[in-house]
C-alpha cells in the first residue's frame, strides 16, 4: 500500500485533497495537464537524480553529465534548469510558469521516447496565481518516488489522480479514462500473458497499464509484451505517454495523435490481445464517399456512417493475429441494430468470431450512465488447448457457441452515484467464463438471470439478435401472463383515461363560460 500520512490517508488522497484546493477557477480538464505534469516531472527527477547518485558510488563521476549512462538504464536525462531540485528553489519567483514550461520542453527535446508527450506551454497560458503554483509544487514535493519501487508509489498516485480528474469532469468529458474495475475485468477475461497489445482509442493508457500489473500479478515477464495504439486527442495522447513513461513500459502510440479511421497509425499490425473503450455512437465518422475500400472491412459490409460501433469492431478484427482475443466495451445498440449493422453482425457469428457478450450495469463509467457491453472476439475458438502463463489449458470445441451473461444486478457502490465492480464479482465472473472454455468436463452450467451458453442454431432463430436477455432464463418472469391479451388490456385503459380527461376538459370549460370567460380552445 501507498505510505500513510499522520491522518492515516494514503498518500495519494492527501495530495488530491491539497492539489484540489489550489485549483481556483481553472477547469479540470485544463487542470490535470497542469498536476499530471507536475507529477511526471517529479518523477523523472527523482529517478534521474538516484541514477546519479549512483553513479557517483560507482566512480564514475566525469560520466554524470552525459545522457547516454542515463538513457542506457531506461532513465530519462535532465538538463540542470530541468530538475525539481532548481524548480522547487525557484519556486517562488513570479516567472516560475515559463521556468516549469522550459523545462518541460528541454526534457522532452533531449529525450525521444517522450516526443510528444509533454504538456506544452500550459502553466504559462493558464496564468496560473503565483502563489498557489508554488504551493502546488510544494505538494508535489512530498512524493518520494523512489521510496519503494516495489509499491509503485508515483504509479498509484498518478492513476489516482486520473481518476479523481474524469471524477471532477464528468458527463460529457472524462473520456480519456476507463474506469478501473472494467479494465481490471477484460484483463482477468482475455489473460494477456505475453504477445502484442493493442488498443485503438487508447485514452490515457490505462489497458496497457492493467495489461503489464496482470502480468506482473500472474508471475509472468512484461518484457514479452509490446505495447500499440492510437488516440485521436493530442492533449490525451501526452496523458498517454506519460502514462507510460512513469510505469517504464515502452509502447509504439504512433508518431502523433490521429483518427484511427483517418490516419490508421498501424496499418499492418496483427495483435494477440486487443483490449479498448471506443467512443460509444460516434455519427458521421467517414464523409459518404470515405472509406468505402478500406481493407479493414474485407469480406464485410461497409459500416454505416451513421454509427462508428461497428467500423471499431471491424477495425479490431482486422488487426487480430491468428489466435488473437480481443475484449472491448460498446453501446448496447450495436447487440441488435438494423441494415448493415445487422448484416455485419450475422456475418461476424457465421465467420465464428464471437465468443462472449456480457451486458454490464449502468452508471459504471463516469461520462454516461447507460448500460454498455463487453464483446468478447475470438480469432480461434476452436482452439482445443492453450499455454497460459505457465499452464496448459485444454478447451472443448465451442465452435459456433456464444456465452451470454447479465451483470446489470452486480457491482457495488462508488463514489456515491457510481457503481464498480468488486473483487469478488471479477473473480465470478471471469471464473464462469474460463469454466465455459475449458474442456467438455467442466463445472459450466447455464445459471436462471446470469449466463447461458447457446447455439449458433438459437442464436440464427433469434434472428442473430445478441440481446442477452434473449437467452438467459428469467426465472422471475411470469411465464403465464398473455402479453398480448395484457398490452390491449393497457390499452382499453388508457383509452379510457383519455375519454375520461377530455369530458373533465369539457366540463371545466362550461363553468368558465357560465362565469362570462371564453377560454380559447
Amino acid at each position: 500500500m501507498a505510505k500513510k500520512n499522520g491522518n492515516d490517508k494514503a498518500i495519494e488522497v492527501t495530495l488530491w485533497d491539497a492539489a484540489n484546493k489550489l485549483r481556483g477557477s481553472v477547469e479540470p480538464a485544463e487542470y490535470k495537464h497542469v498536476v499530471l505534469g507536475l507529477i511526471f516531472l517529479k518523477f523523472a527527477s527523482d529517478k534521474f537524480e538516484e541514477h546519479r547518485t549512483r553513479l557517483i558510488a560507482e566512480g564514475k563521476e566525469k560520466y554524470i553529465e552525459m545522457a547516454d549512462f542515463y538513457n542506457m538504464n531506461n532513465v530519462f536525462f535532465l538538463d540542470e534548469t530541468s530538475r525539481w531540485s532548481y524548480l522547487i528553489k525557484k519556486s517562488k519567483q513570479n516567472d516560475i510558469a515559463l521556468l516549469i514550461d522550459t523545462a518541460l520542453h528541454t526534457i522532452e527535446k533531449n529525450n525521444k521516447a517522450l516526443k510528444g508527450a509533454l504538456p506544452d506551454n500550459y502553466f504559462s497560458r493558464l496564468g496560473l496565481d503565483v502563489t498557489k503554483l508554488a504551493s502546488l509544487l510544494d505538494t508535489i514535493n512530498d512524493i518520494d518516488t523512489t521510496r519503494d519501487p516495489k509499491q509503485d508509489v508515483v504509479g498509484k498516485v498518478y492513476e489516482y489522480f486520473l481518476s479523481k480528474f474524469a471524477l471532477a469532469e464528468g458527463k460529457g468529458k472524462g473520456e480519456f479514462y476507463t474506469p478501473k474495475s472494467i479494465v481490471n475485468l477484460i484483463a482477468e477475461m482475455i489473460e494477456p500473458y505475453k504477445g502484442i497489445i493493442y488498443d485503438p482509442a487508447c485514452g490515457s493508457g490505462g489497458m496497457f497499464v492493467q495489461s503489464v500489473k496482470f502480468i506482473e500479478a500472474h508471475h509472468g515477464n512484461k518484457k514479452e509484451v509490446s505495447i500499440y495504439g492510437q488516440e485521436y486527442t493530442n492533449t490525451t495522447y501526452k496523458l498517454a505517454k506519460m502514462n507510460l513513461a512513469i510505469r517504464g513500459i515502452s509502447g509504439n502510440l504512433g508518431e502523433k495523435a490521429a483518427n484511427t479511421f483517418l490516419d490508421d497509425q498501424h496499418k499492418d499490425l496483427k495483435a494477440d490481445f486487443i483490449m479498448a473503450n471506443p467512443p460509444f455512437n460516434q455519427k458521421d465518422w467517414r464523409t459518404e464517399n470515405e472509406l468505402l475500400d478500406d481493407p479493414r472491412w474485407r469480406g464485410f459490409d461497409v459500416p454505416p456512417r451513421s454509427n462508428a460501433n461497428y467500423g471499431w469492431i471491424l477495425n479490431m478484427v482486422s488487426k487480430l493475429s491468428e489466435n488473437g482475443v480481443a475484449g472491448f466495451i460498446l453501446a448496447n445498440g450495436a447487440l441488435s441494430g438494423g441494415g448493415d449493422e445487422y448484416k455485419i453482425r450475422r456475418k461476424l457469428i457465421e465467420n465464428n468470431l464471437v465468443e462472449a457478450i456480457l451486458v454490464l450495469p449502468r452508471n459504471l463509467f463516469y461520462t454516461t450512465d447507460i448500460s454498455v457491453t463487453l464483446w468478447i472476439v475470438n480469432k480461434n475458438k476452436k482452439a482445443q488447448s492453450k499455454k497460459v502463463g505457465d499452464d496448459i489449458r485444454n478447451y472443448r470445441n465451442r465452435e459456433k457457441e456464444i456465452l451470454f451473461m447479465d451483470l446489470r444486478q452486480m457491482g457495488e457502490p462508488f463514489e456515491k452515484k457510481y457503481t464498480q465492480f468488486s473483487d469478488s464479482d471479477i473473480q465470478k465472473i471471469t471464473g464462469t467464463y474460463h469454466q465455459w472454455q475449458n474442456s467438455e468436463n467442466s463445472d459450466y452450467h447455464d445459471v436462471p438471470e446470469f449466463c447461458y451458453s447457446a447455439s449458433f442454431d438459437e442464436v440464427a432463430k433469434k434472428d442473430f439478435s445478441m440481446v442477452p436477455s434473449k437467452y438467459i432464463e428469467f426465472v422471475n418472469r411470469d411465464e403465464n401472463i398473455d402479453f398480448d391479451k395484457k398490452m390491449q388490456a393497457l390499452q382499453s385503459d388508457f383509452a379510457e383515461l383519455l375519454k375520461a380527461e377530455e369530458a373533465s376538459r369539457k366540463e371545466l370549460l362550461a363553468v368558465f363560460k357560465e362565469l362570462g370567460y371564453e377560454i380559447e380552445k
